[in-house]
């Protein structure tokens, strides 16, 4: 049997096995944020830009576009 990939906070690296996670999906993208961090992502997204952009989400550009136009 092989051992899978343990998932981990993106922001505090929690690990699923001590603590709930989160998954976020963009573009066919996914991470993970603990219900703990996850106002750190709400409110300062900036904060976490760096382990975004590690995880492959792009620079605020898909983010900021997915918002326009919605009310």
């Amino acid at each position: 049997m092989t051992k899978q990939h343990t998932v981990t906070c993106l922001s505090c690296g929690r690990s699923e096995e001590d603590f709930p996670v989160i998954v976020l999906r963009l573009a066919g993208r996914e991470v993970h944020i603990c219900p703990q961090c996850l106002p750190a992502l709400i409110h300062h997204p900036d904060q976490l830009a760096t382990q975004l952009i590690a995880a492959g989400w792009q620079s605020g550009g898909t983010v900021a576009k997915g918002r326009k136009g919605r009310h």
